[in-house]
């Protein structure tokens, strides 16, 4: 995998992998979080991430700024909602680890 490919095809060619890569993370972190916040994040913030690949860094998500503030109809602190977005974000670039890298 190159940065210039995974750009030009993602949303093409790579479609199908990355929703499996992104349900994926959404199961095992649905597993472990309470899935209402686990929802929220996933159809309120991560519905505007966009993942990236560096050929020197790997996969990785670009976040929309000021998530919190994005969240709404779900009652979580933001110290918690931050540790829940981090580990959803590190699950989903790991599932693109694991499925382009393969």
């Amino acid at each position: 995998m190159d940065a210039e490919t995974f750009e030009e095809k993602k949303f093409t060619d790579f479609f199908p992998q990355l929703q499996q890569a992104y349900k994926n993370a959404f199961n095992r972190v649905n597993e472990t979080y309470d899935s209402t916040l686990v929802h929220g994040i996933d159809q309120q913030i991560l519905n505007e991430s966009e993942p990236f690949y560096d050929d020197e860094e790997g996969f990785y998500l670009e976040v929309p700024e000021d998530p919190y503030d994005r969240l709404t109809g779900v009652v979580a602190s933001e110290e918690k909602f931050e540790a829940v977005l981090e580990e959803y974000v590190e699950e989903i670039e790991t599932e693109l680890e694991r499925t382009f890298e393969n």
